[in-house]
């Protein structure tokens, strides 16, 4: 269902279902987590998410939803356990996490990429929350996700009416980072981990956290849990190199 490739500490995770569009099953999502908190375990620098063949991720597998026969605890326990607990790790994980979207990114696609951290899409590429279409609520964190990033009024329009949109219009209402040509997307993407990789993973990753726990919270309580991740960025060694780098006139080089 994927496939992962580590190199300089970079786990690339692809979809790997090209025959179906990488559509999204409960096993991809159950090996789209191991591989997130393999990452973890092993120290990764940053993780790409990325599909095989001409298609991101074609969202769930119908031919699985026909064939499911489950009942409403059983449907809830899936949920709970595949596409929520995929979101919570891309958001919780300790480093970058990049969506590389080759192609079409729809349904549970456009909510993986939303759930990411960086999102650069080929011109190519098309979006969509269609789960209306087969009478379904946006999952894989849609309804959180949506609003925060393109606003309440858009992710009511997008959701309700089911309709597919170009990477042009989602980088407009900010779904996505850049648009890319097909052929300079790989190269785009390298550029931007050789920058996240001349950066300490520690600090990114508690920036990460900090805006994410902060989404939602009243501002006093906002600014004391950023005050308490600043603290532990104090007594980090990514801290101490950093500005002894800055006092001698020299680039800092994070361990």
């Amino acid at each position: 269902m994927v496939r992962v490739e580590v190199e300089s500490r970079v786990h690339t995770v692809i979809f790997d279902r090209p025959e179906s569009k990488n559509a999204f099953t409960a096993e991809a999502a159950r090996e789209l987590i191991d591989a997130l908190e393999t990452a973890t375990a092993e120290d990764a620098r940053a993780l790409v998410i990325t599909g095989d063949g001409d298609a991101f991720c074609a969202g769930g597998d119908i031919m699985a939803m026909a064939e499911r026969d489950e009942r409403p605890t059983e449907a809830y326990d899936r949920v709970q356990s595949t596409l929520n607990t995929v979101i919570e790790t891309i958001l919780t994980a300790p480093y970058p996490v990049i969506a590389k979207i080759n192609g079409d990114a729809v349904g549970a696609g456009t909510n993986i990429a939303a759930a990411c951290d960086f999102a650069y899409a080929a011109t190519s590429a098309r979006f969509g929350e269609v789960f209306a279409n087969v009478g379904l609520i946006p999952d894989s964190g849609g309804t959180f996700l949506l609003p925060a990033l393109v606003g309440l009024r858009t992710a009511k329009e997008l959701t309700m009416t089911g309709r597919l949109f170009d990477a042009e219009e989602a980088a407009e209402m900010d779904l996505i980072n850049r648009v890319i040509p097909e052929n300079e997307l790989e190269e785009s993407v390298d550029d931007l981990l050789s920058t996240l990789a001349s950066k300490p993973t520690e600090t990114l990753g508690l920036t990460k956290r900090g805006i994410h726990e902060n989404i939602g919270r009243p501002f006093r309580e906002a600014l004391d849990r950023e005050a308490r991740l600043q603290t532990l960025a104090y007594g980090s060694e990514a801290h101490e190199i950093g500005v002894n780098a800055f006092l001698n006139d020299e680039r800092p080089e994070f361990r």
